[in-house]
């Protein structure tokens, strides 16, 4: 995949820097980019692994947590199921967990730390709908490109990833 400080010399006008709050990244994957699918969830993940259980078609799931630390929204079972279904990556606005077992997967997730909790399963939160975090409006359909140096996103696709 292209470097993202490339894309951002060559398409400055075209893309969105999502500000760096502190996200990490996780996985073996270290660069990733498609479509953008959208959850908000607070504390909630049984959007996330209804959703990944999804074909993906190379798009990146962008998961709303309200930033909280108080739990994690991904785990090693749903990161596997992101990799079987052909999900791009994802980027958590909140934490994950099994992080050691997750750097060894060929998946890429940007995301604000690791907790050892698992979140609570009440089938809340919203799918498919625009999100707003680290200064970035997230849109179901426009896309979104991620590696060591950071996550952009534009509207429209700028390579094949």
């Amino acid at each position: 995949m292209t470097p993202i400080a490339d894309l951002c010399d060559q398409y400055a006008d075209k893309i969105n820097v999502v500000m760096p709050i502190g996200f990490q990244s996780f996985g073996a994957k270290k660069a990733f980019g498609g479509a953008i699918a959208t959850i908000k969830c607070f504390e909630d993940n049984s959007l996330v692994k209804q959703y990944l259980q999804q074909a993906g078609e190379q798009r990146v799931l962008v998961v709303d947590g309200g930033g909280s630390l108080r739990c994690a929204l991904v785990g090693d079972n749903l990161a596997t199921l992101a990799i079987n279904n052909g999900w791009a990556g994802l980027v958590v606005y909140g934490c994950i967990r099994d992080s050691a077992v997750i750097d060894t997967l060929d998946v890429g997730i940007k995301a604000l730390g690791t907790h050892p909790m698992k979140s609570i399963k009440k089938n809340q939160g919203e799918t498919d709908i625009p999100v707003t975090f680290a200064g970035t409006l997230f849109t179901p359909g426009h896309f979104l490109y991620a590696d060591a140096d950071g996550i952009i996103v534009a509207t429209e696709k700028l390579i094949d990833s």
